[in-house]
């Protein structure tokens, strides 16, 4: 547990970004609030952005990545109500939002004792505005233009008549597929609004719900017939059945909570089917750790917004969050920051040990809720590059040799598994044994993105084996580690997905693949046209963590631009495709990368109702969509962590 911020001291900054041809500024102040003078100290500081860059006023004595320790002057004394400025200066200062500067801050003193300070958000001279949280709620529409409160929208709506909202769902089964659905819809219910009863017996009132299995209604497909004292819920599987409860319990929250603009029909039906199988949400545990009631509650909001892929992005260079019994070390190290541990505090974390991992039990029970929810959990181990967590817990995989380092974009060193040390692939085998065996699901993600283009040229190993393949850089390598890792996934029944990077290796197995197309819709396209499955994810719309504005009081990333709620929900991520270039679309997902994600009400204002906007859009064919009904309705849809916004 994160221990208290010492009052005494406290670190504000300030942002000036570039003014009639000056360099992009960034200052930091600490202010000695206590009744000491402070003498031969260094600050330490993180954050998503590399400030150690054209400092002054300080010198620089330790560095990785977004992690800067900065110590004061020789013989300076900061005397009780002073203020120690460092300023950092460079062209390659691009910071958009206060998430961008520095969320984190530590004292260290000379005999190395560290303690965190009081750290104030980031300013900026462009904006006034406070640094805006929570949970983006939309304004409400007329009655009229969302008459029923359902998300994602089904794809016909033929209901007519109104009554008062049912007390609950009294649900009636008939076999083994209603039992579960039931099972699972009265568990997800009760932890989503344990307080609101949405699921009530028919002998205490309860709306009366049969759940009718049938083999005419395609996977994942539902029918709801209305009368004025029941209804009845058609499916051929269990997620399909459970997505009709879930829509009969929206409609029922809906007309609960606001009953003069929503409505429960009497009568008619609702015909649901969705419009792409690959229904996804990515999130990123390795750059801040999510426990795992976080992540099972994520879950759950998934399965409320009838999504159906969990791609569980475990590890990176910021930390390793998997148990592998071969290799304690990965998380005995790698899942742990702070200061004086092989893996610095990064990213805004303090000096305490910070992090944590998700032991087998814990993936396995996980792993069963996903299956309840109709919802497949995609492992991804990320190599061969973002492995700095990895090396620094296995450092015998470095080819002892190598002379020389490169960077990653992040400012990692040498921070990829070297195809040309034999044990680097033995080790895999061991680590995606253990994966393969714990995750049932028929995907196994390797990442196999942003390997930089200077990786292994100093390894003598790595450039014989260049050498012996006739290749000529660094693609040739990863597209022989590539080809390694798909043949072991492929030989335990698993097809590898990667990021679209993983389009260059020569010679993949594109049978046996799938790609999570980020960098462009157009690149999506692509690579659908050159016969790959994918997977479309762009960064410029589906990537949550991007602010929803450009004004520095929205928290997100910016390097892909931003997207507001509506402009999200208007994306149409197939438009203009082909019929063949369709044939190769396996669907969209939303991906949630964590290094602007502070604090749990930044977490909520980047994912919510986005989240909906893309569920929508993987759902719901593009003639039902409508915006004026989406944002009336996203307000009731839940969130992870409840905050309000501010």
């Amino acid at each position: 547990m994160a221990t208290k911020p010492h009052s005494d001291f406290v670190l504000s900054s300030r942002y000036t970004p570039r003014v009639n041809g000056t360099l992009p500024r960034y200052e930091l102040h600490l202010e000695n609030r206590s009744k000491f003078a402070l003498t031969g100290f260094a600050l330490g500081v993180s954050g998503p952005t590399n400030i150690g860059i054209g400092i002054s006023g300080g010198k620089i004595v330790d560095q990785l990545s977004n992690w800067c320790e900065i110590a004061a002057p020789q013989g300076f004394v900061l005397e009780p109500g002073a203020i120690w400025t460092v300023t950092a200066e460079s062209d390659d200062f691009d910071l958009q939002h206060w998430t961008d500067g520095v969320t984190g801050a530590m004292l260290i003193f000379s005999d190395r004792r560290s303690v965190a300070v009081v750290t104030t958000l980031p300013a900026a001279s462009t904006s006034a505005l406070p640094p805006r949280k929570g949970v983006i709620r939309l304004p409400p529409t007329a009655p009229e233009a969302a008459p029923y409160s359902i998300v994602p929208w089904p794809n016909i709506v033929a209901v007519r008549g109104r009554r008062d909202a049912p007390s609950g769902l009294g649900i009636v089964t008939n076999d083994a597929i209603g039992d579960r659905a039931a099972s699972s819809f009265g568990a997800l219910v009760g932890h989503l609004f344990p307080d609101e009863q949405l699921a009530c017996p028919p002998e205490e009132g309860g709306y009366n719900v049969v759940l009718q299995s049938t083999s005419e209604t395609p996977q994942e497909s539902y029918r709801i017939e209305f009368s004025r004292d029941g209804a009845r819920v058609n499916a051929s599987n269990v997620a399909g059945t459970l997505y009709g409860l879930i829509t009969l319990a929206q409609m029922v929250r809906g007309t609960r909570l606001d009953p003069s603009r929503f409505a429960f029909p009497t009568a008619g039906r609702i015909d649901d089917r969705p419009r792409h199988d690959w229904r996804g949400c990515h999130l990123d545990a390795a750059r801040r750790y999510y426990d795992t009631g976080e992540v099972a509650q994520f879950l759950r909001t998934m399965a409320w917004n009838k999504l159906n892929r969990f791609h569980w992005h475990l590890s990176d260079d910021e930390g390793w969050r998997l148990q592998i019994d071969a290799y304690p070390e990965l998380t005995a190290t790698g899942a742990w920051r702070g200061y004086g541990l092989a893996i610095p505090p990064l990213l805004g974390t303090g000096p305490e040990p910070t992090g944590g991992y998700y032991s087998k039990a814990s993936v396995r029970e996980l792993v069963t809720l996903g299956t309840d929810l109709g919802i497949e959990i995609v492992p991804e181990i990320d190599v061969p590059g973002h492995c700095h967590a990895l090396l620094t817990a296995l450092p015998q995989l470095r080819d002892r040799h190598e002379d020389g380092r490169y960077f990653s974009l992040q400012g990692f060193p040498s921070n990829c598994l070297n195809p040309a040390v034999e044990t680097v692939h033995d080790t895999l085998q061991n680590i995606f044994t253990e994966v393969c065996e714990l995750f049932p699901s028929r995907y196994i993600h390797i990442g196999a993105d942003e390997v930089p283009v200077d990786a292994w040229q100093a390894s003598p190993r790595a450039q014989q084996l260049l050498k012996s393949c006739g290749g000529t850089g660094t693609a040739d390598l990863q597209a022989i580690f590539t080809k390694r890792l798909q043949a072991l996934l492929k030989n335990h029944g698993k097809t590898t997905g990667a990021w679209d990077e993983a389009a260059s290796a020569t010679g993949i197995d594109r049978a046996n693949l799938y790609l999570v197309s980020w960098r462009s819709v157009e690149a999506a396209q692509a690579l659908a046209a050159n016969g790959f499955d994918v997977v479309i994810s762009p960064g410029q719309v589906y990537y949550l963590d991007m602010a929803n504005g450009s004004d520095w009081s929205e928290p997100g990333a910016h390097w892909a631009g931003w997207s507001s709620v509506e402009n999200t929900y208007a994306f149409d991520p197939v438009a203009g495709w082909s019929a063949e270039e369709r044939r190769h679309l396996l669907g969209i997902q939303a991906c949630i990368w964590s290094e602007p994600i502070s604090e749990p009400a930044v977490f909520d204002r980047l994912v919510f109702p986005r989240l909906s906007a893309v569920a929508e859009a993987a759902w719901t064919a593009p003639e039902h969509r409508s915006w004026s009904r989406f944002s009336g309705l996203a307000r009731l849809m839940p969130t992870l962590f409840g905050t309000n916004e501010r």
